[in-house]
């Protein structure tokens, strides 16, 4: 139920959300003019979690439940770790750098779509996917 392949088709208080984890005006208008397509696969209990627009893409490889290394597209560098309560994946990214922000994102997957909520400093941005 949690593999394929979603593209964005909304977004509210990106820009916002973006703003708290302290992104530049530039990066903010290309994450928030962007059509993000994300693609989960999963082998033998090895995650993969590909997320492509025009300009970038970027491949998370994990286990559940395992932390692991991240350098976000924003440039921070994370202790991430990905868990699965019923239908939805929680990413806890733990900023490694001091002064930079944490951030925990939950997708919730539907039959039909896949709702990612991200919250950083207490601003909650909520992207919708469909389901290809």
């Amino acid at each position: 139920q949690f593999t394929g392949k979603y593209t964005r088709v909304s977004s509210e208080n990106y820009d916002e959300f973006l703003k708290a984890l302290n992104v530049g005006f530039l990066l903010r208008k290309a994450a928030t003019a962007s059509t993000p397509v994300m693609e989960i696969s999963e082998s033998d209990g090895n995650w993969t979690m590909k997320t492509s627009t025009s300009m970038k893409s970027i491949e998370l490889k994990f286990k559940l439940g395992v932390p692991f290394q991240e350098e976000t597209t924003d440039g921070r560098k994370c202790e991430t770790t990905v868990t699965m309560e019923g239908n939805k994946f929680i990413t806890d990214q733990k900023a490694t750098k001091k002064g930079e922000k944490d951030v925990k994102a939950v997708r919730e997957f539907f039959d039909d779509k896949l709702v990612m909520t991200m919250t950083c400093d207490g601003v909650t941005s909520t992207q919708v996917y469909k389901r290809e």
